[in-house]
């Protein structure tokens, strides 16, 4: 179109022509941006007056509790509606001589919790003191009676009914004109077990789990240092999560931890179910198929990047953890090349990234060979290839994308199949398919060697997310080869190359430290050197020390 336009106005010379070509859309689509930003903030803000202008009014119509024991319960009731799940256990406590409430959930608190160190104590075990004349009674109750360590005061029923909705054992007592919160939620969880996703022939058999207050303490206990910085903070604007950020704070920038709890601060949906919303909520480029957040379930992982200066973001719900910013070249790195003696770290890590580049690059490769460059085969090769491919009724992209999606196909049905079948299934599926192709004259037996030495390829990158990506753009590059042969799967690799380069993680070129070169972070990229010389924390992070 602007080409069109363009050449409408004769006086202007060719290069004139093709950098107003250039400047034009790129003009457009910066005000676009500068204009969708302004309004963005413009809402945000709004947004924001509106909310604040409606807790200003639900602040003056919180109503408090009055110390009246059954006109508290009432306005509880009301405001926590009819919930099958929320019990009220109406009791006395003769040391007090007053009647009491405990409100709690079903299954987010132990019953033996509640019965031992909230109605015994209050039932029977306080009955033997002595209680002073004039005495405060939520302090005392807390301070003489409770022999819990997480006690706390609520003076509105708003927050008292929130807190209990979020598995809190809520106490009310005749005359007092606070609540008291008891306890921790304590829903139901599943023991630690191995990691699925980060699976290692030597190293540590502990992952994260669904319970934030296991996975902190995970954390504590296989980083020992005083220096960890653990902050909590709720997201989430109808169900609310708890989310934490946790840093070394005498190792990582500044600017880094500034700018990652801004984000988290803006963070704006409804309910976050897994950490992959807020790693997509907070990445610099959505456009981009690449992850700019390393996931993984492993503690150990997750203590290594806070040692290198690193940021890790944890969610309720969910094992994996997040660890920003993130660079190209860690998510090929696995937590067995520093288990393992150098030498054989630096095979493996060096045997994976070959493979990766397989992956991406080794169907396009086919289709640029079988279609256009097939004197660049080997004469002795092209000529089995050749002969192979008599009676094959379609074009070598056709032919690789008949067989490509066949194995995705595969691949997702073996993930969602039931786990005793899903392996049988693949495998059998896999030999049908192939077989029967072949035999029916569909592809050509070369090009089921390619296809499922691609797939197996995939498996060995140890981030499963980037994984995914290289699966995608493997099609992308298809299509380039298709049109363009050699040069097509050239000008796709420039292109990956050049976005990878633009990419930014927080700040942190994706590339880093191949691009821009950091000499002395290129000890822990290709080659992983002994222990002796890796004793620097990468200089690309710009930690405290």
């Amino acid at each position: 179109m602007w080409s069109s336009l363009i050449s409408f106005i004769p006086s202007f010379s060719v290069f004139f022509q093709a950098l107003m070509m250039l400047l034009i859309p790129q003009t457009f689509f910066f005000v676009t941006k500068v204009y969708r930003e302004r309004v963005r903030i413009f809402e945000k803000n709004s947004q924001n007056h509106q909310t604040n202008e409606n807790n200003s009014d639900e602040n003056q119509d919180v109503p408090k509790i009055a110390g009246h024991l059954d006109n508290d319960l009432e306005l509880l009731k009301v405001k926590i509606g009819h919930n099958s799940d929320v019990h009220f256990r109406d009791f006395n406590i003769k040391l007090l001589n007053r009647k009491a409430t405990l409100i709690f959930v079903e299954g987010m608190q132990q019953s033996d919790f509640i019965n031992k160190h909230i109605l015994n104590p209050l039932m029977i075990e306080g009955y033997s003191q002595n209680i002073p004349y004039q005495v405060n009674i939520a302090k005392y109750v807390k301070e003489h009676l409770l022999p819990v360590i997480h006690v706390n005061e609520m003076d509105n029923i708003h927050t008292l009914s929130r807190m209990i909705l979020y598995g809190y054992t809520g106490l009310l007592i005749d005359g007092m004109s606070t609540a008291l919160l008891v306890g921790i939620p304590d829903a139901p969880s599943r023991s630690i077990e191995e990691p699925v996703s980060d699976a290692l022939i030597r190293g540590p058999r502990v992952g994260f789990t669904e319970v934030l207050s296991e996975n902190t303490a995970l954390l504590r206990r296989h980083g020992l240092n005083d220096n960890l910085v653990i902050n909590a903070d709720y997201v989430g604007n109808k169900s609310q999560k708890t989310m934490v950020m946790a840093y070394m704070k005498d190792i990582a920038n500044d600017e880094l931890v500034s700018e990652i709890k801004d984000r988290i601060t803006k963070l704006d949906f409804d309910y976050f179910a897994e950490s992959g919303y807020v790693e997509q909520l907070m990445e610099d480029n959505i456009f981009s198929p690449f992850q700019q957040f390393q996931n993984t379930e492993r503690p150990d992982k997750v203590i290594a990047a806070l040692l290198e200066g690193r940021v890790a973001i944890l969610l309720d719900g969910t094992p994996f953890a997040l660890i920003a910013p993130a660079s190209f070249m860690m998510l090929f790195q696995s937590p067995e090349d520093y288990y393992q003696r150098w030498i054989s770290g630096t095979f493996t890590r060096i045997l994976r990234i070959g493979v990766a580049f397989l992956s991406l690059f080794a169907p396009a490769l086919y289709i640029s060979f079988i279609s256009f460059n097939p004197g660049l085969i080997p004469t002795q090769l092209a000529m089995s290839i050749i002969e192979s491919r008599q009676g094959v009724p379609f074009s070598s992209i056709l032919e690789v994308l008949i067989l490509e999606i066949s194995i995705e196909i595969l691949r997702e049905s073996g993930i969602r199949l039931p786990k005793p079948i899903g392996p049988a299934m693949g495998i059998v599926g896999g030999l049908v398919v192939g077989e029967a192709a072949v035999r029916a004259g569909l592809v050509t037996p070369f090009l089921v060697i390619v296809v499922a030495l691609t797939a197996i390829s995939s498996f060995t990158i140890p981030e499963y997310s980037l994984g995914i990506s290289i699966r995608l753009l493997r099609f992308v590059a298809m299509f380039f080869a298709a049109i363009l042969g050699l040069y097509g799967t050239i000008i796709f690799f420039l292109l990956l190359s050049t976005h990878l380069i633009h990419l930014r993680s927080f700040g942190l070129p994706y590339l880093s430290p191949i691009a821009p070169l950091q000499a002395g972070d290129n000890k822990d990229v290709l080659l992983r050197s002994p222990f002796k010389f890796m004793r620097d924390r990468p200089k690309s992070l710009k930690t405290k020390k």
